[in-house]
Formats: structure tokens, sequence, C-alpha cells
């Protein structure tokens, strides 16, 4: 009679283990992906921040741009704070779309290309998007790491025990995937 209590008690330990590593490793992950939006966010903030002082500069040269300059102003007037983690994406990746379109243009002014305010805040939104794109990167990588223990057999039990779901990947705009015109 003690040996059966003994095996059903130490089963009952075993799953008990099972279960917490598997809580902790959802946790763990979980973290990591938080932590590494709000890098990319930090990132995204900058940018938000630096695109009023981009357009007011552009805004003088390209009057006939207005429309892509008032997309960039509408997305921008946003208040950022309070976006969830998927609005923050979906509008980072309209004023990506929209920047693109705005440096497109920049081409046709060469008085605008030779402004030293242009070409600092060039500079800057460069560096701000190469920042972007690595921590685009770290995101969409430990989502993956969610996302596949999430997704696949036995985590796919633990995940829906503990309300743990797979998260949105960063995905690039069609005109951030196409190829780069260089003009010289």
């Amino acid at each position: 009679m003690w040996i059966y209590i003994a095996i059903g008690g130490g089963v009952l330990l075993l799953l008990l283990i099972i279960l917490i590593a598997n809580y902790n490793r959802f946790v763990r992950l979980d973290k990591k992906v938080d932590e590494a939006f709000s890098t990319m966010d930090i990132y995204l903030v900058k940018r938000w921040e630096l695109i009023p002082k981009l357009v007011d500069t552009v805004k003088g040269y390209m009057a006939h741009e207005r429309d892509t300059l008032e997309r960039i102003t509408a997305l921008r007037n946003t208040s950022y704070d309070g976006l969830s983690s998927s609005e923050k994406i979906r509008t980072n990746t309209a004023l990506s779309k929209n920047l693109g379109q705005v440096a497109m243009a920049v081409e046709g002014y060469p008085d605008l290309k030779a402004s030293a305010n242009f070409m600092q805040l060039s500079q800057v939104l460069y560096q701000v998007e190469d920042e972007i794109a690595q921590s685009r990167k770290y995101y969409n990588g430990t989502v993956r790491m969610l996302n596949t223990k999430v997704e696949t057999f036995p985590g796919v039990i633990f995940a829906k025990l503990f309300g743990f779901h797979s998260r949105e990947m960063y995905e690039a705009t069609p005109i951030q995937r196409s190829d780069v015109q260089v003009r010289i």
C-alpha cells in the first residue's frame, strides 16, 4: 500500500515539476518579447519625435508633395502612448512607407538636399532607422521563439493552460522590401 502512495506521490511531484518548468519557460519567453518590444519602442519613439522636425524642414520645399506630408503628420499626431503594441507596429509601418515616399520625392529638390538642417535631420533619421531595423530583428527573433513554444506540442497545451498566446511579428512593408534606387 505505501509503495502505491509513494509511486503516486512521485508521479504527482514529477507532473508538478514539469508544470512549473513549462510555466517558467513561458514567462521567460514572454518577458523577453516584452523587453525586445520595449527596446524597439525606444527607437520608434525617437523617430516619432524626429518626424515633426523633418516634416517642417521639408514642407517649405515640397509644397506639391503636401498629401504625403499630411499623411505623415496625421499618423504622427496620433497619441503614441495610447497605442497598443499591435497599433504601434501598424502605425510605424505606415510611417515607414510614407517616409520612403518623402525620401524619393526629395531627389527633385537639390536646394533641400543641400540644406544643412535637412542633411543633419536625414543623418539622424537614417541612424534611427538603422537602430529600428536592428531592434526589429531582435524583437522578431524573440517573438519567433515564443510563437514556436506556444504553437508546438506539448507547449500548445501549457500555453492554453496558462493563457499564453502567439505575438505579432514586425513585418517589412512592400516598399521596404523593394530594391533601393541609387542615383549618382
